[in-house]
């Protein structure tokens, strides 16, 4: 079960619920023993493949492609940057403030003619509310979780 809370945003002054991630996340270890547990693969296995798949992807996304892991979503580079006026000024070393790795969620087309995103299944989701007071435990920061955009850093990197 998800948790959320209600937030405010100092910003724009409007009240909205944000998610909220609560306890240590689980760790690859725990994922590969869970995966091991309903494949033929063992658990170290599962560990090893796990261990490398960061080192492939980045090679891939070196090249200039996107990654796609079936049934998870798509990953790629984006970069965080700022704006000259002049094409003159043009400077892409001076002008990248970040490189970040962007998931987009793979997504199956419903017969309805909607679309439903990989991890995220609205009917079997049931939202547990917590007190506004409520602190989001997500590593590298507070309140990493989602919301209006108050973030100063992103979570994801």
């Amino acid at each position: 079960m998800p948790f959320w809370k209600k937030a405010h945003s100092k910003r724009t002054n409007v009240y909205y619920p944000q998610a909220i991630v609560q306890g240590k996340p689980v760790e690859t270890e725990t994922i590969a023993k869970d995966l091991a547990k309903i494949s033929t693969v063992s658990n170290s296995d599962v560990q090893a493949v796990l261990g490398d798949i960061s080192g492939v992807m980045h090679t891939r996304m070196m090249q200039g492609k996107s990654v796609h892991i079936k049934g998870l979503g798509y990953f790629r580079y984006v970069l965080d940057t700022k704006g000259v006026a002049d094409l003159a000024d043009f400077d892409f070393d001076k002008q990248v403030q970040a490189v970040r790795v962007q998931f987009i969620p793979e997504r199956t087309k419903l017969s309805n003619g909607t679309y439903t995103r990989a991890l995220v299944d609205s009917e079997q989701l049931e939202w547990i509310e917590l007190s506004s007071d409520a602190k989001d435990t997500t590593p590298g920061g507070e309140e990493g979780g989602s919301g209006d955009g108050d973030l100063e850093e992103n979570p994801l990197g």
